[in-house]
């Protein structure tokens, strides 16, 4: 990665993107520093008491801590991941859409407007949520109308800004811009990971061969999930020779490639968002964990501390893993295009028999991938249970968004590179 990124800074295009990102992403974590008027950052601390592996954990971890600081960028991108989400779910449900996405570079800039516009929506809804959550928590200093304007205004304000710097990283940058927010965002917590590993060292919270093991097993997932990102099942397709006139068309051998962790972190985040419902509702109307009564006792059994979280967490990994595969691959219309193409899987008859043996492929590697993804995210859980180091804010599901990340942009600087080294065949 280094040596590529080293090779990028020598070629001057690159290197201007490359510079041109980083300032970006340094503006990114200044406004990440910025608080928010009329809140109180102690009370919205407080928020995150026994919340490292919940919802909010999730988000402030995202947000580089912008989150748990009641800052400008507290909300960080996730209304635009949720808006992106939603519309790949509704370009498969709405035939008009699926059109829209199939009439090419017209058809896309007119989704990703919407996708715009659905991302400002749900940052207003998410902010005006927020506002009176923090109320209820005595996070807001003068509680009115107009606070209310502001506080929202700036929280809105604040995701549409870093969804504008994603997207101008996308085009002048090196690619990928939302990504690398979040990248940056998670990476910035790195520092304040290894003091809360020492303080625990210190004062004798854990040994220096628990903190030796800790700093080992983060070394094992990154190379885990190195290679459970690269890993893919090929399924091989021949196509037919046919005559066109004079010439032979055909005769070729690919493969149709099947990602193992082809959802990316998609599962998590659905799965995430549904186990924090009931918490989140429940914190407006001022009902905490342990509290008496029916609401106080369900929340206690479902807090993120306990293990019965941690299964139902990791089965609904599952079912959204093989959920979001399902609507991002269709047998039958790969089986068809094959078909029409002339191509066939090599043993396998072209129609029926291919969709159903493909079908059988990608279920069996969706089990893989959905187990992965399961056991990366419900493993932060466990060490606090065995542990009990909840504030160690780098858990499985943050590796897995920056290796994914990495390894992405250093794909993109390499075929950028190999762009402008390709001399074609005039030489």
């Amino acid at each position: 990665m280094f040596e590529t990124i080293r090779n990028a800074w020598k070629v001057v295009d690159l290197r201007k993107k490359l510079i041109y990102t980083f300032v970006l992403l340094l503006i990114f974590r200044l406004g990440s520093c910025i608080p928010v008027p009329l809140l109180d950052p102690a009370q919205m601390k407080a928020l995150f008491t026994g919340t490292e592996n919940s919802m909010f954990g999730f988000l402030d971890l995202m947000s580089g801590g912008a989150f748990q600081n009641a800052t400008i960028f507290a909300m960080s991108i996730t209304p635009y991941i949720n808006s992106s989400i939603i519309m790949q779910l509704l370009c498969v449900a709405i035939p008009a859409l699926e059109r829209l996405q199939k009439e090419g570079e017209e058809g896309r800039k007119k989704i990703g407007q919407m996708m715009r516009y659905g991302t400002v929506v749900l940052a207003l809804i998410q902010a005006i949520g927020l506002y009176f959550l923090l109320k209820s928590f005595g996070a807001v200093s003068n509680p009115g109308f107009m606070s209310a304007v502001v506080i929202v205004s700036t929280f809105t304000a604040g995701t549409a800004f870093l969804m504008w710097l994603g997207e101008q990283i996308t085009e002048k940058g090196v690619g990928n811009g939302i990504s690398l927010i979040i990248f940056a965002g998670i990476v910035s917590s790195l520092p304040g990971m290894a003091k809360t590993l020492v303080e625990y060292v210190s004062i004798g919270s854990l040994g220096w061969i628990g903190a030796l093991l800790i700093v080992v097993l983060m070394l094992v997932v990154i190379g885990v999930v190195v290679a459970m990102n690269e890993a893919e099942r090929r399924i091989p397709v021949q196509y037919a020779k046919r005559m066109v006139g004079r010439k032979m068309y055909g005769g070729q051998s690919t493969h149709i490639p099947i990602k193992v962790s082809g959802a990316g972190v998609i599962p998590i985040i659905f799965a995430m968002s549904i186990m924090s419902f009931p918490g989140t509702i429940a914190s407006f109307f001022g009902v905490q964990a342990g509290d008496s009564g029916f609401w106080g006792g369900f929340l206690k059994v479902f807090s993120p501390d306990s293990w019965i979280y941690a299964c139902f967490y990791f089965l609904l990994i599952l079912f959204f893993t093989y959920f979001y595969t399902a609507i991002q691959f269709n047998p039958i219309e790969m089986s068809n295009n094959m078909k029409k193409n002339g191509g066939f899987i090599p043993g396998i008859r072209p129609g029926r028999s291919t969709s159903d043996y493909i079908s059988k492929v990608l279920s069996r590697v969706t089990l893989a991938g959905a187990v992965f993804l399961g056991v990366i995210a419900v493993l932060p859980i466990f060490m606090n249970l065995g542990l009990k180091i909840s504030n160690l804010a780098i858990g499985g599901t943050s590796i897995l968004i920056v290796v994914s990340v990495a390894l992405e942009t250093v794909k993109d600087l390499e075929s950028q590179m190999l762009m402008r080294h390709y001399k074609g065949f005039l030489e």
